[in-house]
């Protein structure tokens, strides 16, 4: 018997699967999601009492497909489909194919006919199994907005006629760098979790390392598929330091590193060596290169500050945005002292983006409270820490406001 927590990731790892098989199946992908996140709520009012099935995946698709043809059955008579309903049974005990279909799954939430945020809404949706709270925070949109757009995204798949196949290869680009986005940011989600009481969230870090793996495996010569792996990889190796028991944050400059994962570091480390040498430079090679330097430092003061300068700078250029230019600043104070950094950040706030953003107030908080004015820091760590959802950042901030002198 399981409950909770547990529970909760358990229905997270199915859903992808579960999705996928019944989209190859009835191929209509806006009743399949619908019966799935039935299926999803039947199972979470079982299981906790009957326990986990034996073949948890089996017995989702069964419920899933049972709901799909129940609904089918029962718009019949408008859509003139009814002896074709008829024929469609729930499968077997077994239904569940040897051949993976998520990435197919992702291929079709990234169809043309959406906009690139549908697709990756859609897509964090359907695949990554968060929540459309999350997704709009991710959106910086309202959370009814985004439930509008993932409704829409579904009907759009549905009206274009889109089949649960792999794409022909003249869409493929655009596709896979939707792809791409989509486990960049499920990766980000997980790795700090926008709101709630945990600091990362494994089983959506897992998810995407794990679609990434398979990406690289099929496509091992791709400089961008290449260089997100191993900037996940560089990034979560630093996962087993970055929380106190408390559940607070401890930023990378505090992290005991012999805690951090070596293992991930090496296999990283050499997957953005070799892909730099060969293919041409991307945005997630260059942040890869940027976690690297991170990690191979024996200390946060030890780390290459100028050229990680340098690298944000050629990000930047590469794919502007304002966490990007934040970190960039970041990286500026530390080659070029906190008031540098100050100055920078004054400027960057006309994007309205990053004008109140609790991470450019936690920013310039420590700026400040480096060059000695600890009563203005401590007002910004305090405004840090009401502007963010995250229970272990506020817990940091919190700490970081108490701990400065009067």
């Amino acid at each position: 018997m399981i409950i909770g927590r547990e529970l909760e990731q358990t229905l997270r790892e199915q859903t992808p699967r579960v999705l996928a098989v019944l989209v190859r199946r009835y191929d209509d992908f806006a009743g399949c999601e619908d019966a799935v996140q039935q299926a999803l709520l039947a199972a979470a009012e079982q299981w906790p009492a009957a326990g986990v099935p034996a073949n948890p995946t089996g017995w989702l698709v069964r419920v899933a497909a049972r709901r799909w043809v129940e609904q089918w059955r029962s718009d019949a008579a408008r859509r003139r489909r009814e002896e074709l309903a008829a024929s469609r049974q729930p499968p077997g005990p077994n239904p569940v194919p040897d051949t993976e279909d998520t990435l197919t799954l992702l291929m079709l939430c990234c169809h043309p006919t959406l906009t690139p945020a549908s697709q990756i809404a859609l897509t964090l949706r359907a695949v990554g199994g968060l929540s459309t709270g999350e997704i709009a925070r991710a959106f910086l949109v309202p959370e009814a907005t985004m439930a509008q757009r993932i409704s829409r995204a579904k009907q759009a798949i549905k009206a274009s006629g889109a089949q649960f196949s792999t794409p022909p290869p003249e869409e493929l680009p655009d596709r896979l760098a939707a792809v791409l986005h989509v486990l960049y940011l499920t990766f980000n989600e997980g790795y700090t979790a926008t709101s709630g009481k945990a600091l990362t969230r494994v089983d959506l870090t897992a998810e995407a390392i794990r679609l990434t793996r398979q990406l690289h495996d099929a496509l091992p010569d791709h400089g961008e598929v290449t260089g997100l792996l191993a900037l996940q990889l560089l990034t979560d190796a630093r996962r087993p330091a970055r929380a106190r028991p408390d559940g607070a944050l401890i930023p990378i400059a505090e992290q005991d590193r012999a805690r951090w994962d070596t293992q991930a570091i090496t296999e990283g480390t050499a997957l953005i060596r070799g892909v730099l040498a060969s293919a041409p430079v991307g945005p997630y090679q260059l942040q890869a290169a940027i976690a690297a330097l991170h990690d191979e430092a024996a200390s946060y003061h030890d780390t290459d500050w100028p050229q990680i300068l340098t690298l944000y700078q050629l990000l930047e250029s590469l794919a502007p945005g304002p966490m990007i230019t934040l970190n960039r600043i970041i990286a500026h104070a530390m080659v070029n002292g906190p008031a540098a950094g100050l100055q920078e950040l004054a400027a960057a706030e006309a994007d309205p983006a990053l004008a109140d953003h609790h991470r450019t107030h936690a920013a310039r908080a420590h700026l400040l409270d480096e060059t000695g004015d600890t009563d203005t820091a401590r007002a910004e760590y305090q405004l840090a820490a009401q502007r963010t959802l995250s229970i272990p950042e506020q817990l940091y901030l919190q700490a970081r406001a108490a701990a400065l002198p009067h």
